[in-house]
């Protein structure tokens, strides 16, 4: 697996596999980010976001739908997606720090956890879940 960095980013797909796109951590930037790029179109989320949502699943303790929604429009409640918006969540709102780009939250941030070993994720060809890996694995 790469290293995470801007020279060595991760190769992602989205969870049904139609989309690849790469991250990377930047902690120098303030707060510390993770840095996606899909083609032309950059977005960034806060870095707690890998600890904080792999957190999250573990106390929601089954599988809960990504629910991956642009910024201006809603995102259903109970998924990924919500979670990654809601005031009540660890930083208080939204995750994604480039006003316009705060969305897909659900969407790009699952396939990192993935690959990282920290969830498990559904790979079908939509509304795809993901939940925390259970203890010991």
């Amino acid at each position: 697996m790469s290293a995470g960095t801007k020279d060595d980013p991760w190769q992602l797909t989205t969870a049904p596999g139609t989309s690849e796109y790469t991250m990377y951590r930047d902690d120098a930037a303030d707060p510390p980010a993770l840095v996606c790029q899909v083609g032309s179109t950059r977005l960034s989320y806060r870095a707690s976001a890998i600890d904080d949502l792999t957190a999250w699943l573990r106390e929601q303790g089954d599988w809960v739908p990504l629910g991956a929604a642009d910024e201006n429009k809603p995102a259903a409640e109970g998924t990924i997606e919500a979670w990654g918006r809601d005031p009540g969540n660890p930083v208080g709102g939204w995750y994604g720090l480039r006003k316009g780009y705060r969305g897909r939250f659900g969407m790009y941030l699952p396939p990192l956890l993935e690959a990282l070993g920290l969830i498990e994720l559904t790979h079908d060809a939509r509304n795809n879940s993901a939940r925390a890996k259970p203890e010991g694995d």
